[in-house]
């Protein structure tokens, strides 16, 4: 196929468990506001859906400044959570988010398994919602990597959360642990319909000449292009550990190569995160340029194509 050829039509959608997806391009929790802000640079219909910002069971005023700092091919930032809370997101957020011809995933975090649980019984009365996504690995929190990198809380919250809410469930991981495999083990024996792999990596920026870290919190979480192999290598180790798991890749997404590798990889659907502080228009790019890069071919016989060169 020549440049000049016309794209034949590819089949876009995808489903990860309970939730269909008219396209594997989402945008990644804080990262797009409350999604009202980006609708100048993105025509959010056209997205497979959007992950407002992390909610929490109480109001936060997050962590004191300065909360991000650019690093050699991507960022750190421990920004806190910041947010005013679950009542203030459904009376001030949920009513335009409603309106939305798009997906639109909740992203909660709670400080102990309750808090989840909490949360998702009220979300559960939101019909609009198509599905919830369980921050359990935010590294710049209290308590936020202690559900997280244990095998039994994982277990534990998403099963409490799916036994009171009907929503599809989807378990954000941390990539700071030892074997995630065996959290995302966890999740799928759950009940989870998908896990987002991955969080961001704990780090650190230090102004030697001060001798003092540049993060009021001193350390904060590692996003952008230099995670992606870091995080292509966890999302292959779960598909091929749990090929019947859904996977939403994220990780450094900033051109269709970056989608296409982690589909191949073994993820279902990509979350754009980092990308969109330095390309606002970067999610609506890629649904524009996958057509292309699949050659007629649906979105399903792309994922999880990754040849090993290693001998069995």
């Amino acid at each position: 196929m020549s440049e000049s050829d016309p794209v034949e039509p590819a089949d876009l959608s995808v489903r990860l468990g309970r939730l269909a997806l008219r396209n594997p391009v989402l945008v990644a929790s804080g990262t797009f506001g409350y999604v009202r802000e980006m609708t100048p640079f993105v025509a959010v219909d056209r997205l497979g859906g959007v992950v407002p910002k992390t909610v929490t069971f109480r109001p936060r005023a997050g962590n004191p400044t300065p909360r991000t700092v650019e690093t050699a091919s991507g960022m750190l930032n421990a920004i806190g959570l910041d947010n005013d809370g679950i009542d203030h997101f459904r009376a001030e957020h949920l009513p335009y988010l409603r309106t939305l011809d798009t997906a639109v995933i909740a992203n909660i975090a709670g400080e102990d398994e309750d808090q989840f649980v909490a949360m998702c019984d009220v979300l559960a009365e939101e019909s609009s919602l198509a599905a919830i996504e369980l921050n359990i690995s935010c590294p710049n929190v209290s308590h936020g990597l202690d559900l997280g990198v244990d095998p039994n809380a994982v277990l534990r919250v998403v099963r409490r959360c799916r036994e009171v809410c009907p929503h599809p469930i989807i378990a954000k991981l941390t990539p700071n642990v030892t074997d995630i495999v065996a959290i995302a083990r966890a999740a799928a024996e759950a009940g989870a319909d998908a896990v987002s792999l991955i969080n961001t990596f704990r780090g650190m920026a230090i102004d030697w000449r001060k001798r003092r870290p540049i993060l009021a919190n001193d350390v904060g979480g590692l996003s952008g292009p230099a995670i992606k192999p870091l995080a292509l290598a966890m999302v292959w180790a779960v598909h091929r550990a749990l090929p019947d798991l859904p996977i939403i890749g994220i990780g450094g997404i900033t051109s269709i190569d970056d989608l296409m590798e982690f589909l191949v990889a073994g993820a279902s659907a990509v979350q754009v995160g980092t990308a969109t502080f330095f390309d606002p228009g970067a999610s609506g790019r890629l649904i524009d340029e996958l057509p292309v890069a699949l050659k007629g071919r649906p979105v399903r016989e792309v994922v999880g194509t990754l040849i090993s060169n290693r001998r069995a």
